[in-house]
């Protein structure tokens, strides 16, 4: 009997360095989960590749997206639309395959209610002022962006009760340690495993 593979969401407020982990914890050589790229139609951050970092969208071809359902998620934040494919998502758990989504906190509570039984992380700051820092050395935001992200991030901080896991950021390195423990865990949750065993014992 196949497993059917973990949806896993990493998610938290902005500039808390969802991207970077999720970059270190794939640049690991022992990874066999897929990615899953999110839209977006705000423009490109210097580096990042259409494909490979977003799916790059115009406003309105992302809502043309929308009105065809074939969005798993979709959130307004800051003046730009992000969303998750659905079924890239779709095929890759009933093919056994984890999969991993990096999304914003609004996406994240509509992919709870579509996957109940995914895997949930929250990935915190280690202080609000930390935070802004890095939002603020980041140069890609004017000061009153800032604020806005800031006046959010504190909102999303109160919705970490929607997850089932917090991880700290207070460095990449054992963020990154703390997800793939969460994950090894979770493959071994007794609910996940149990009808393989079952099927076993009938076999029998």
């Amino acid at each position: 009997m196949k497993e059917k593979g973990l949806l896993i969401v990493l998610s938290g407020p902005s500039g808390v360095g969802k991207g970077t982990v999720r970059k270190a914890i794939f640049s690991e050589p022992d990874k066999s989960f897929e990615y899953s790229i999110s839209m977006t139609t705000r423009l490109p951050r210097e580096g990042e590749v259409d494909g490979v970092d977003y799916f790059f969208k115009t406003r309105e071809e992302f809502e043309a997206l929308i009105e065809q359902g074939k969005l798993l998620e979709h959130a307004e934040f800051v003046g730009n639309y992000y969303g998750t494919p659905v079924d890239y998502v779709r095929e890759t758990i009933e093919a056994g395959k984890d999969i991993f989504l990096e999304i914003e906190v609004e996406g994240a509570k509509q992919v709870r209610e579509k996957f109940p039984d995914g895997l949930f992380i929250f990935l915190a700051p280690p202080s609000l002022s930390e935070l802004e820092n890095r939002i603020v050395n980041r140069g890609t935001d004017t000061e009153e962006v800032i604020q806005r992200r800031m006046k959010v991030a504190k909102e999303e901080i109160e919705l970490m009760s929607l997850y089932d896991y917090v991880v700290e950021n207070d460095s990449v390195e054992r963020a990154c340690e703390k997800v793939n423990c969460i994950i090894v865990a979770e493959h071994c949750r007794r609910e996940r495993v149990e009808a393989r065993y079952k099927k076993m014992l009938e076999a029998e």
